[in-house]
């Protein structure tokens, strides 16, 4: 059994790992004890009462925080002519066409968000089984295929969350860091499950949000009051 050490058990010290608390609290408690020597990441995990094989019941969709990420976003841009000047004007990291597939292809894969411009669809179609399994391919329904790659682009830099259920019922999400305070940590959380009560499929049926935990990156997990969060 591996050992836990000091650091940690400090943080799990005097935490219920089975009593759901307040939102506020339960986030209150993941600031005070994110501890580690760089700036933890706040985690927000949802169980939910779908079955993701069936696609009446796929959950998947975009939101944006209000607070933002906290993360440093790198966004690839597919386009040509105008609209790739348009890109590298609006601040994309990576812009490009033949080459940056030939890129990708090659197993160079230098970024976390990926838009492309409609015309761009054939040359983005042949990565699917290379972007797709990342999270990463172009999606017209996500915001991500878009002649407005100006607009994109800001909402990826500014904290644009992407989501979608995993095969267990699971979503999941970075919400801020921990250097956030309370305030935009809940306001982040809130807006990340509103996001998903919005985006609850047809096929859902009985309790949609089942359960909701907290957590930071090197620190304990805390299952949330889901009456207390906005959404359920």
């Amino acid at each position: 059994m591996a050992k836990i050490g000091k650091r940690l058990k400090a943080a799990y010290e005097g935490v219920d790992p089975n009593a759901a608390v307040d939102l506020p609290e339960a986030l209150k408690t993941i600031k005070e004890r994110a501890s580690a020597k760089f700036d933890e990441t706040v985690e927000i995990a949802m169980n939910l009462g779908v079955d993701p094989r069936h696609a009446d019941q796929m959950v998947r969709g975009m939101v944006e925080l209000p607070h933002g990420t906290g993360k440093t976003v790198r966004v690839a841009v597919f386009a040509k002519g105008d609209k790739a000047a348009e890109a590298t004007n609006a601040g994309a990291d990576i812009v490009g066409a033949d080459d940056l597939a030939e890129q990708i292809q090659a197993g160079q894969i230098d970024f976390d968000r990926c838009i492309a411009t409609p015309d761009m669809m054939g040359v983005v179609g042949r990565l699917g089984k290379v972007l797709g399994p990342r999270g990463l391919m172009p999606n017209p329904k996500l915001g991500t295929v878009t002649p407005n790659v100006t607009e994109a682009i800001r909402a990826a830099k500014a904290g644009q969350v992407q989501f979608r259920v995993e095969k267990a019922g699971i979503v999941h999400a970075g919400i801020g860091k921990a250097s956030f305070s309370l305030d935009q940590l809940v306001e982040n959380a809130r807006a990340f499950v509103d996001a998903i009560a919005k985006a609850k499929p047809t096929g859902a049926k009985g309790t949609y949000i089942e359960k909701i935990a907290v957590s930071s990156t090197m620190g304990p997990g805390l299952k949330v009051n889901t009456a207390t969060v906005s959404g359920e």
